[in-house]
């Protein structure tokens, strides 16, 4: 095991660090981390319209009127879910330019200006608009285009010869302005003209065809049991060896966990089935428990069979409480669980198990799918709950703790009985 972590320290965690820092993936990261607040609400809009309690749909149409009720869940989706490419596009551009120390504000702009002129809204050959690409189908597109129109307008602001210098005294914004005008002009009218060409070859709308051919085939693949596990796998490995996992994964996993959500909204509120299984709801509420690696199983573990294991048992107590929430640094690297060899099996073990369960538990119907993003630090069972809109996802969710524990417990007994060996050899 010692040598296997000289050589994971040695080959990969350089590599590794290095994709965690890139810029282009970062920016993603927190372009998606900007939104997600939004999501969360929308997200409450469809528990609010779609609350599986027949008693409170009853009392709802009998005192507002039969749908007349549900304008409020619509217009949170509307304010949120139907215009996330937009905000996408957006947020990720301005982050790419501040990381170049460039004008993120002029950036922003350009990027979403750009993603109109691409044909983020619409209008088939019978005249009717079409808006679906502001919403999760135009979010690939507006990802290519936030970095693609950042990187060309960056590049442009950088040549003194299309910058337009304004006399000293004139306010700091109105420079900025005239000295983005050409290069936000050019930056525009690149995919207006891209746009163009693509319309005189018959595709009406470009969004709308790139969904079709490339987002949802994409969102198919990972939404498969192997991606699942492939996504849990990933993220804990890079856990042990101190690289944030999560973080590093997150710009693949918002690409799937929008659409995938909206996709199973619009099936619940159709009485159809949901599509899509894998989205992040589904790694929060049922394999995540605690934070990666289900160490939330690993506190319970300790306080059950290493008591006498004194650097735990402070560890942990310290280490619950935000272990319910989610938050799991504490124990990380209090414990230590980074670089740990006793317990690098059963933290990289333990998602593939819960994953199996609960992809298992959904595929089969015994749990509807997830269309309700919590929020992250939501105890576990309880993120089940809501995020299914079903008390069949908390049982799911209490169930995968259970088996977290199970797991964890003959390798806690481990270091309990090697500590006291320790001890007993030092004295």
């Amino acid at each position: 095991m010692n040598k296997f972590i000289a050589f994971m320290e040695k080959h990969f965690i350089p590599i590794a660090s290095k994709i965690g820092a890139q810029r282009h993936l970062v920016a993603i990261r927190d372009g998606f981390i900007v939104t997600m607040p939004l999501m969360i609400l929308g997200s409450f809009g469809v528990l609010i319209n779609n609350l599986p309690i027949p008693a409170y749909i009853n009392f709802m149409n009998n005192l507002l009127g039969e749908g007349k009720w549900q304008a409020f869940g619509n217009n949170l989706s509307a304010g949120t879910f139907a215009i996330f490419s937009i905000l996408i596009a957006f947020t990720v551009a301005y982050n790419l330019a501040k990381s170049y120390d460039k004008d993120p504000l002029a950036s922003g702009a350009v990027s979403v200006a750009s993603f109109f002129s691409l044909g983020a809204i619409a209008t088939d050959a019978e005249g009717v608009v079409n808006t679906a690409g502001l919403g999760s189908q135009g979010l690939f597109l507006a990802l290519i285009v936030a970095v693609v129109s950042t990187e060309i307008f960056r590049r442009l602001l950088g040549n003194e010869r299309l910058v337009i210098k304004m006399p000293d005294g004139v306010p700091p914004a109105v420079s900025r302005s005239f000295a983005a005008l050409f290069p936000a002009m050019i930056t525009v009218s690149v995919f207006a003209l891209i746009t163009a060409f693509f319309q005189a070859a018959g595709v009406s709308s470009l969004v709308t065809s790139f969904y079709e051919l490339v987002q949802q085939p994409f969102m198919g693949m990972a939404n498969s049991y192997p991606a699942a596990l492939l996504l849990a796998f990933i993220s804990a490995f890079l856990w042990f060896f101190g690289l944030h996992g999560a973080n590093i994964i997150d710009p693949f996993m918002q690409t799937i966990n929008i659409p995938a959500i909206e996709a199973n909204k619009n099936a619940l509120e159709a009485g159809k089935e949901m599509p899509y299984i894998v989205n992040k709801p589904f790694f929060d509420s049922f394999v995540n428990l605690g934070g990666t690696g289900a160490t939330l199983g690993l506190l319970i573990a300790i306080f059950l069979v290493a008591r006498r294991h004194k650097a735990y048992m402070t560890v942990a107590k310290l280490s619950v409480a935000p272990g319910v929430f989610m938050i799991n640094e504490p124990v990380m690297f209090g414990l230590p669980v980074v670089l740990n060899p006793i317990l690098f099996i059963p933290y990289v073990f333990t998602p593939l198990v819960l994953v199996t369960m609960a992809y298992l538990a959904t595929a089969s119907g015994l749990v509807p799918a997830c269309t309700i993003i919590a929020p992250w630090t939501t105890p576990p069972i309880i993120g089940g709950i809501l995020s299914t809109q079903s008390i069949a996802g908390g049982l799911l969710a209490a169930i995968n703790l259970a088996l977290s524990i199970v797991i964890y417990l003959p390798f806690v007994k481990m270091a309990q009985i090697q500590e006291e060996r320790r001890i007993t050899a030092a004295e």
